[in-house]
């Protein structure tokens, strides 16, 4: 066929170059009928590249106060005063993905917990600057008595913390007690509301709940709240205690996490009913402006009224000047330090990127791989970028990047020789460098584990099949177990004759798009036919947790700093929940449970290592990567850091909006 066509980098310099034409018409329009009339895609692409860094440079020129890289601006006050008084601190960006539900006992999403993170509060919360990580108390008033067996912990509270002002309450304020957590923690239990961490309370065994669970299902009755068990009481208003069958030496982790134990009201729920997910009430720094909030759209918080008074507290790490006058500057100060959020769902990559170009959005959270290399080539901040004072955080993220099996599946699925080997096929098929070359552009590395960075367990030095590319050992391991061309068509069959068709969920987004071109690229390869199924992600999940789908590539990420919440993802039990996969072995199962007893050492490595061995070996999961995030923030944002295990961290950051004013954003 005659003619030319834009190759994707072309194509998004010219996107780039026509908001640069909106913008900034006397910089781009005269370059516009040259780039245009240009024969070769590839100069065109070059020609939009020049035009883009004339409009960013032309930005950065008019931009007050511009310096390199992070550098601080002056502090701002605490509230910017204006002609008609206060003026209030909005911080602006973006998720890639919508929200679920604001429910604690109904969410799973990052997304969503990062947003009730912010409203409901757990007993404990992890340090923002620390590195490494440690625990603080938040509404506990010291941290939690453990007994020495690791069986029994006991929370105390501070009194005088109350919920945001809801009608729910009949206008009475209301005080958070002992028995908001004891009531938070049942509610995973109950059937009702079908929680997808409730896997989590069941492996920690405390004691008469699951048994209470499974007595009323029994008996077809609803969940009882009031019958107390013996792992959990509420022993005074402000005193509560759990009891667990077994050790569980990093049982506290999960009570730094709001989005999963927090406190919530009893009358808020039963006020609300199956409604509840849209009306979250909790104790923390902001609340949902219910009238401002568009499902899928846009997300609005509002500072807490009612939050009690928590000063900016913070330690950094030694030999970390940037954190420590972080740390200085802010000390004191009363949080939160902005008074709304607001967040807009954007699930394409270029609108999230160019919003925050335009200054529209304040913060990027992980830059777009497609514009890593615009925005930090070779690693570093772009000079257009620091000349704007735009600041970079770049870091190894705690997740992976995985595809999963079904492996109650009768395709992909099963133990036996022939399954395995398909699996292991079809992974070793997998093209992880191009993958982490041309779609993640380079920000990643590859997963050889499940087990993710900057968490215990992750071994850096380990090595395995997980990322081997070998289509010569593919081809020879269909062949011998049958999967080869019984009717001719050239396409692979399954041993019984039946087709070999495989099934793989995916997004609408640009990167899904890009990665599943790269998934039947690699599989036409094998000769393995594979077809597409495109949903909205919150589609995508309810169908997982179901148990509908064959095949799908999600992230999955750690809430604490250990390897266990990845090794969860094959414990047989948690099925439905952290187990997409549905794999169940008993001889890893056995090796899970026992490395969850143990205190972290040796014992416990080597039993994380035999069980990480057989989820290569079974290969449920195809692991493609571990991803590094580069998040941006312009000038005016203040006290910026990422803390892999605090994701609310907008009521960390201050905004100076008189600089922002000046930049005429």
């Amino acid at each position: 066929m005659g003619g030319s066509c834009l190759s994707v980098e072309a194509l998004v310099h010219a996107g780039l170059g026509l908001w640069c034409a909106a913008r900034l018409p006397s910089v781009s329009r005269r370059r516009l009928p040259a780039i245009t009339s240009a024969r070769s895609p590839a100069l065109q692409g070059l020609l939009w590249a020049g035009a883009v860094c004339m409009c960013l440079g032309a930005a950065a020129a008019s931009a007050p106060g511009a310096v390199q890289g992070a550098a601080a601006v002056a502090p701002a006050s605490a509230r910017a005063q204006g002609a008609a008084g206060a003026v209030t601190k909005t911080l602006r960006y973006a998720f890639p993905v919508a929200e679920t539900s604001f429910d604690p006992a109904q969410i799973s999403d990052l997304y969503s917990r990062t947003i009730v993170g912010a409203l409901l509060e757990a007993p404990l919360e992890f340090e923002f600057l620390a590195s490494p990580a440690r625990m603080r108390p938040n509404t506990a008033a010291a941290m939690p008595e453990v007994s020495a067996d690791f069986r029994s912990f006991t929370f105390r509270l501070k009194p005088g913390i109350h919920f945001s002002d809801d009608p729910a309450f009949k206008g009475v304020k209301r005080e958070l007690t002992a028995a908001d957590y004891v009531y938070a923690l049942k509610r995973h239990y109950d059937p009702r509301w079908k929680s997808a961490n409730l896997y989590i309370l069941e492996n920690a065994k405390i004691l008469g709940l699951s048994e209470l669970r499974k007595e009323l299902i029994a008996a077809k009755k609803p969940f009882d709240y009031d019958r107390e068990v013996e792992g959990l009481k509420a022993l005074d208003r402000y005193t509560f205690r759990i009891q667990l069958a077994e050790p569980n030496p990093r049982f506290l982790y999960n009570f730094t996490d709001g989005s999963f134990v927090g406190a919530v009201a009893r009358e808020v729920v039963e006020f609300y009913g199956d409604k509840i997910g849209e009306h979250p009430v909790g104790t923390g720094p902001f609340r949902l402006v219910n009238a401002e909030w568009k499902r899928s759209s846009r997300i609005v918080l509002a500072r807490n009224p009612n939050y009690r008074e928590v000063r900016y507290d913070e330690t950094a790490p030694e030999g970390d000047a940037r954190l420590q006058d972080v740390a200085a500057r802010l000390k004191g100060r009363r949080l939160p330090l902005v008074d709304r959020v607001q967040i807009s769902v954007v699930e394409e990559a270029q609108p999230r990127w160019l919003s925050f170009l335009n200054a529209e959005h304040d913060v990027l959270e992980s830059v777009p791989a497609e514009f890593s290399t615009l925005a930090a080539p070779h690693n570093r901040l772009a000079p257009n970028l620091a000349r704007r004072g735009v600041g970079m955080v770049r870091y190894p993220r705690a997740d992976v990047a995985l595809s999963y099996f079904a492996m109650e599946h009768p395709v992909v699925g099963g133990y036996e020789p022939h399954k395995v080997a398909l699996r292991r096929a079809i992974a070793l098929g997998v093209d992880l460098d191009k993958e982490i070359r041309l779609v993640r552009k380079g920000q990643a590395i590859p997963g050889q584990s499940p087990i993710g960075p900057q968490t215990y367990g992750y071994d850096p030095a380990f090595k395995s099949e997980m990322s081997e590319y070998n289509p010569p050992k593919a081809h020879a391991l269909l062949d011998l177990h049958g999967y080869v061309d019984k009717n001719g068509d050239g396409w692979r069959d399954q041993p019984d004759g039946k087709p070999l068709v495989l099934e793989y969920a995916t997004q609408p987004d640009q990167t899904s798009r890009q990665l599943i071109e790269l998934w039947k690229k690699n599989m036409d390869a094998l000769r393995i036919r594979i077809e597409f199924k495109t949903a909205k992600w919150p589609e995508n999940l309810k169908s997982s947790r179901a148990g509908k789908l064959m095949m799908w590539g999600v992230g999955w990420g750690a809430g604490a700093p250990d390897g266990d919440t990845f090794l969860a993802l094959g414990y047989g039990p948690n099925q439905g929940g952290a187990n997409h996969a549905r794999f169940n072995l008993p001889d890893f199962n056995r090796a899970y449970e026992a490395q969850r007893l143990l205190p972290d050492g040796p014992e416990r490595l080597a039993l994380m290592d035999e069980a990480k061995r057989l989820m290569v070996s079974y290969m449920p999961y195809k692991i493609h990567a571990h991803r590094i995030a580069t998040d941006l923030h312009h000038p005016w944002v203040q006290g910026y850091h990422r803390n892999l295990f605090v994701r609310d961290f907008f009521k960390y950051v201050d905004l100076d909006v008189q600089a922002r004013e000046r930049a005429g954003k």
